[in-house]
């Protein structure tokens, strides 16, 4: 995924623009990094979204998913759809 054209998709209309911004900027941010460094990225990123008040719903989440898969290399869609799977088995 090489820009935020998926940002403007009709698909997401609906979805507050700081959290699709809150979004963007974590793929930005997390693209340099190891598997190391990801987890303690993760949970900096939970507490910043926290203290942000972002919070997304079942639906929001499976709507951006489905949307930012439209927009990404099979690669990349491949590891949102394990992160999604991996999402419903927690829980």
């Amino acid at each position: 995924m090489n820009n935020n054209d998926w940002m403007n998709d009709p698909a997401l209309a609906g979805i507050d623009r700081k959290k699709l911004g809150f979004l963007q900027a974590l793929v930005f941010e997390s693209r340099t990094m190891n598997k190391e460094q990801m987890l303690p990225f993760l949970m900096a990123v939970a507490k910043r979204g926290q203290s942000e008040h972002i919070t997304f719903s079942n639906e929001e989440i499976e709507t951006i998913a489905a949307t930012i898969k439209n927009y990404s290399s099979p690669e990349e869609a491949a590891a949102i759809d394990k992160m999604m799977r991996m999402r419903k088995n927690r829980g």
